[in-house]
């Protein structure tokens, strides 16, 4: 089983890092995390499905490039599928 990624695998987006501000100006430590969801997709080009922690705008990315270029382009990358 592969670890839980905190990062989109098509996007590369991860985690913001900010300070939240209060009415009284006391700031704190928070995070803006991406919409991550895990999705399986079949592959047609490597004959298998891949499980993928993608954001919505990766899901958008694939729905308009097509997964085939995507994993491609990923496998290009390095990224582990």
């Amino acid at each position: 089983m592969h670890g839980m990624t905190t990062y989109c695998q098509v996007t590369g987006a991860a985690p913001v890092f900010g300070k939240s501000v209060s009415h009284s100006h006391r700031r704190t430590s928070r995070r803006w995390s991406p919409n991550l969801q895990h999705k399986r997709y079949w592959v047609p080009s490597l004959g298998r499905t891949v499980r993928l922690t993608v954001s919505a705008k990766g899901i958008r990315t694939i729905d308009k490039r097509g997964i085939d270029a995507v994993v491609a382009e990923m496998l290009a990358r390095g990224e582990r599928l």
